[in-house]
């Protein structure tokens, strides 16, 4: 089974990496931009067309608030990243967000944080998949007809490069997201020329079409609603700006400047991505609808179930390049392969997060430790399970998952800049040097004011998405925190119970004899080993047991035994219910009422066999008896292996992969061959001593 297993291992994640050479993982800034930053920057490609959406409700006149709301966007886009910078230099050691509530607000708070994260990583996976299915869904047709196939798909596909460790997938994912970045600055760039110097009437795909307003006329309260609502869509540009404060060990010294300069990079990059976008959507008169196929009118009928609404830079770019142009489809591939690899940032962040909540026994302490290519390979893998369920559930639909989308980021970020606030009163408190005295109130009004404007924003996204799927995300922080909370009470309950005692106690003193069991079933070698092992642990009491469950086997086998001479008294149980673990169990339990102070040790002989498929024909009443026998006081259980001639078959087979190297593991090369000792000895005299004779 083994063999079977490693070497698809392997070839799919490649070979096991030393834990001292985790320092070579290390990324450099221009790899952490696309590891890290991938998420918001690829947000460009679906944020400026959820405005559009949200607005498209009061027809396109209401198109024209659109630049109003990217303003807003941007000013929490570099409050946040502001604020972040804060974070990276304060707490580097990775736990982010986290780190912040649970050090400066308490536990509850820090919970609180990781549940909101541990939601959002696995959102971010579930939209930024879907949406990138939907993007190469204009350019390939069968794509988005197997939306959900090809998402689960792609899912898969990143698990396995993301098992083959950070900076190699790190490697991988650069071009794209830098083929991205490019593509969208330069439509940009040629958009402006286009329109600005030479005057070009640029149409997107759905200029001419019109929007059926689902509420005509919307002023006072319903009008600011509806502004919030667009403006809560538009912040989907901002998801995955904590993911650097989480990825902060990741990079290459000095971590926290690299990290702080990379966040500012990224949110450069970003902002002026996602204005080029829909001014660009605006100068185009790209035209998005909620329900497309009833409020999407083509030469005055609905468009139909059939149509297929492309997203706003698709229809952007198509009206800038061309469709079908070179350009065209490098931007869509492009498009698609960056909010593919946008979830990389997840991948990243959650296992790391989940390595950090297991060491402080939040989570199951399988999370904490890495893999064979040094990254956090259980985390990994829960993450891909989470995230193609969600896929699955809600059909790879970017609308309806990004509705449960942003509630935990803004959770995360409010309570995080609420926590360095008090981190620099606390710090303010002790300080007496006047220049790092202004460095920190300078720190702490940037905290300040983004706690207060992510915590705006949090309210307003709860009271505009609630009811539109953001109590989905609600409900699974609470899952989230409940669940953590458990697991800790449990690994708290347990070292309190093994904890050793500063006295003597029962558990340290000698038993005052010790009564073995060796479980027989019929003569043969296991158990004349096992009553070998068992003489030779010369215990007080011994004797073999053996259940009567058919009289005719249990008569031959007292005869072998006396005719062998077996000094081992045996007893046998009756079973009229023909049932072999309960008469053990019960016998067991009555040695230890008579004797409370004397040790049970039941011994156990076992075959020992080399093929998985021989495990199911093998040694079930062992394992169903050692199970019972877990959960009784007093009993120890021993198991005596007999190895089958099949198991040596599958011994030497170990011991050839152990011998054997997949090809590239080992590089090849010219290589010298060491001299024997002796070989070395005879020569060396000779360049020191010139020879006797001649």
């Amino acid at each position: 089974m083994s063999k079977l297993t490693d070497v698809p291992k392997r070839i799919l994640i490649g070979r096991a990496l030393r834990s001292d050479r985790l320092g070579e993982t290390l990324l450099p800034k221009r790899i952490a931009l696309p590891v890290f930053a991938s998420d918001p920057l690829s947000s460009v490609a679906y944020a400026p067309g959820e405005v559009l959406l949200v607005l498209s409700i009061a027809g396109v006149s209401a198109y024209h608030f659109s630049p109003w709301i990217a303003v807003a966007v941007v000013v929490l886009m570099f409050t946040v990243v502001a604020s972040y910078r804060q974070n990276v230099r304060e707490y580097p050691s990775g736990g982010g967000d986290y780190e912040v509530a649970n050090t400066n607000l308490g536990p509850r708070a820090g919970l609180t944080v990781a549940s909101a994260l541990l939601v959002d990583y696995v959102l971010t996976v579930a939209v930024s998949i879907s949406s990138g299915i939907e993007n190469l869904g204009s350019a390939v047709p069968f794509v988005v007809e197997h939306k959900v196939l090809c998402a689960v798909a792609v899912i898969v596909l990143l698990t396995l490069m993301n098992l083959r460790g950070v900076k190699e997938s790190g490697k991988l994912f650069a071009i794209p997201t830098y083929v991205f970045v490019a593509g969208v600055f330069i439509m940009i760039a040629w958009g402006a020329f286009r329109g600005i110097v030479l005057g070009d009437d640029m149409a997107s795909p759905t200029a001419d079409y019109e929007i059926k307003p689902e509420h005509q006329g919307l002023a006072g309260f319903a009008l600011i609603f509806l502004l919030l609502r667009a403006f809560s869509s538009g912040c989907a540009a901002l998801t995955g700006v904590e993911a650097i404060s989480n990825g902060v060990p990741a990079f290459r010294k000095p971590k926290s400047k690299n990290a702080a300069t990379t966040l500012a990079l990224m949110g450069g990059l970003a902002v002026t991505m996602f204005c080029g976008i829909i001014g660009l959507a605006m100068a185009t008169n790209v035209h998005m609808a909620e329900k497309p196929a009833k409020d999407l009118i083509h030469n005055g009928v609905p468009v139909g179930s059939d149509y297929v609404q492309n997203p706003v830079i698709s229809q952007v770019a198509e009206a800038v390049f061309g469709h079908g142009s070179f350009l065209f489809m490098i931007l869509a591939a492009a498009t698609a392969l960056v909010l593919f690899l946008a979830a990389n940032t997840a991948y990243n962040g959650f296992p790391l997060l989940g390595s950090i909540l297991a060491q402080d026994r939040y989570l199951p302490r399988q999370l904490h430790t890495r893999g064979d290519r040094l990254a956090f390979s259980n985390g990994i893998v829960l993450l891909a399970g989470a995230a193609a369920l969600l896929v699955v559930i809600y059909g790879a639909d970017s609308t309806r998952l990004i509705q449960l989308y942003i509630v935990g980021v803004f959770v995360s970020f409010t309570l995080s800049q609420i926590g360095m606030v008090r981190h620099w009163n606390r710090h303010l408190a002790k300080e007496k040097d006047q220049n790092k005295r202004r460095h920190m109130v300078r720190s702490r009004a940037i905290n300040t004011f983004g706690a207060f404007f992510t915590g705006l924003v949090l309210v307003v996204v709860l009271v505009t998405k609630f009811t539109h799927g953001a109590w989905v995300a609600l409900l699974g922080m609470c899952i989230f925190y409940v669940t953590m909370t458990a697991i800790r009470r449990h690994y708290d309950r347990v070292a309190e119970e093994i904890a050793a005692p500063e006295t003597p106690n029962d558990d340290s003193m000698r038993p005052s004899r010790v009564h073995s069991i060796v479980l027989v079933s019929k003569i043969h070698r296991p158990t004349l080993r096992a009553l070998a092992y068992a003489k030779l642990m010369r215990s007080n009491t011994l004797e073999a047991l053996s259940i009567n469950v058919d009289p005719a086997e249990t008569k031959a086998l007292k005869e072998e035994w006396e005719r062998r001479g077996i000094t081992v008294p045996l007893k046998v149980l009756d079973s009229p219910y023909r049932e072999i673990t309960r008469p053990i169990i019960e016998y067991v339990k009555n040695l230890r009422r008579e004797s409370p102070r004397d040790i049970v040790s039941v011994i156990i002989p076992e075959y020992v066999v080399g093929h998985w498929y021989e495990h199911l024909l093998h040694n079930q009443s062992a394992l169903r008896l050692k199970g019972r026998l877990l959960f009784t006081p007093g009993v120890m259980v021993t198991s005596v292996p007999y190895q089958l001639d099949s198991s040596e078959a599958a011994k030497k087979r170990a011991r050839r992969r152990s011998e054997w190297n997949a090809p590239g593991a080992v590089r090849r090369g010219p290589v010298e061959k060491p001299r024997r000792p002796k070989e070395q000895n005879k020569k060396e005299p000779s360049k020191k001593e010139p020879s006797k004779k001649g």
